[in-house]
């Protein structure tokens, strides 16, 4: 009985060590980082190329392009 009691005991020590050194949520976190840093990117790209400065310069542009004569 005492010999089940202890290999009961080190199963149960082996299976508690093996949770808490396991890193099989890590790619999960890592993708989860990327993400949320990808849309904060793209949130502030959006503002940027939506702010007037950019959208007169594209005008400019695209006028300039356009009406040039050949």
């Amino acid at each position: 009985m005492r010999g089940t009691v202890r290999s009961a005991f080190w199963e149960l020590r082996c299976r508690l060590l093996r949770a808490v050194v396991a890193d099989d949520g890590m790619s999960t976190v890592e993708y989860a980082i990327g993400t949320v840093a990808a849309a904060a990117f793209g949130a502030i790209l959006y503002t940027v190329v939506t702010g007037d400065s950019v959208v007169s310069a594209l005008t400019r542009i695209i006028d300039k392009a356009l009406n040039t004569s050949m």
